[in-house]
């Protein structure tokens, strides 16, 4: 069962801490292990024998308590305080997100990520129009009392963050805490930190890459009821955030803009599609007027019941290894699918995903699916 948040010890938070920097273990893999087996401390015990049931050879490099402890310092010292799911003052919207970090940086007011709010999104090389309309957008948005959430990104995300500072703004970073990107927006994050909030998954002092900008996307719809793409062309990342907004069960919102401008063509896809037709800040509000940030969900908790229940034997699992292993392929499935193409029961299906992950072999994926690392 979901458990209902409290605040961690310093212990906890540690263990914690260490459990999600450890190698393979992602936050889907973190809260199943914390839901099979019931604390940070005692995950991180299992982790060595599952990853080597699993088939790994070398062994699983597990963050040591003297690494989390001087992450948690140099989070204290910069000014930023750690959150982890399950917490009072974690982001309830956010928590309820399959994939949620299980551990997040905060500067600035983290009591404004209480708020309900909306993420604007869209493209770097922004038009002026585009700008100027996200930032008027932005500006009464806040001004009726919703957080505005973005990237910190140049262009449409510069431009809403800078429209919202006086009403209430976050900021969700791709790097670490300290690191901001791009630099020119160095004093409008200090302006955030001192006005608004500053969130961040990767640890402190984590340069952003590539692959780190999905992952911060998840974030920025995670924490919001819906998403408005303000501009954004077929290939933008704005559009990766709309489709995990659609993914997570938030609003996705789209301006309409010019047929002959590429940077409109992944807006204007999205209103074929379905999205809501945005002109105006009442367009927003009426869209979300009657949505509530989502509830904190049962990650399956009742397949994970039946495999505390009934632990499986190893006589079992050295047999499911190899077919699991045999209908996993580099496409997702979801673990139902597994089930019941294995002909396997769920307990014994769940341990041999687990110990392949942790070994490296596959990887977990939101929507309760799998496939071939």
């Amino acid at each position: 069962m979901i458990q209902p948040a409290r605040p961690l010890t310093d212990t906890e938070r540690l263990d914690r801490l260490r459990l999600i920097r450890t190698e393979n273990v992602g936050p889907i893999t973190f809260h199943r292990l914390i839901e099979q087996y019931g604390s940070a401390a005692a995950a991180l015990d299992a982790l060595p024998d599952l990853a080597k049931r699993g088939g790994r050879a070398k062994p699983l490099r597990i963050l040591s308590k003297a690494d989390a402890e001087r992450e948690m310092q140099a989070n204290r010292r910069f000014g930023a305080r750690l959150l982890c799911a399950g917490e009072p003052d974690y982001p309830e919207p956010l928590a309820a997100v399959d994939d949620a970090p299980p551990v997040i940086s905060v500067m600035g007011h983290a009591h404004l990520l209480r708020r309900r709010a909306v993420a604007i999104v869209g493209a770097r090389n922004a038009s002026l129009n585009g700008k100027k309309f996200a930032e008027s957008l932005a500006r009464d948005l806040g001004a009726a009392g919703l957080l505005v959430v973005s990237g910190l990104a140049r262009g449409i995300d510069t431009a809403a963050h800078t429209g919202a500072l006086a009403g209430g703004t976050a900021a969700v970073l791709a790097g670490g805490i300290d690191v901001v990107y791009p630099p020119e927006n160095e004093q409008l994050y200090r302006d955030i930190v001192a006005q608004g909030a500053v969130v961040a998954e990767s640890p402190i002092g984590t340069q952003p890459q590539a692959r780190h900008f999905p992952r911060r996307n998840r974030v920025i719809s995670g924490l919001s009821l819906g998403v408005l793409v303000v501009e954004a062309a077929l290939r933008s990342g704005s559009l990766i955030t709309a489709r995990m907004a659609l993914e997570q069960g938030r609003e996705v919102m789209a301006v309409p803009g010019s047929p002959l401008d590429p940077r409109c063509h992944g807006t204007n896809n999205l209103l074929r599609q379905g999205a809501t037709l945005v002109e105006r800040a009442e367009d927003v509000l009426q869209a979300i007027e009657t949505m509530r940030p989502p509830a904190v969900r049962e990650r399956e908790a009742d397949l994970f019941s039946a495999a505390r229940a009934a632990e499986p034997g190893e006589a079992d699992l050295a047999k499911a290894r190899s077919l699991v292993l045999e209908n996993l392929g580099p496409s997702p499935v979801t673990i139902d699918e597994l089930v019941r193409g294995c002909q396997l029961s769920a307990p014994v299906v769940l341990t041999v995903v687990l110990e392949l992950e942790l070994a490296g072999r596959v990887q977990r994926l939101p929507g309760h699916q799998v496939s071939l690392a």
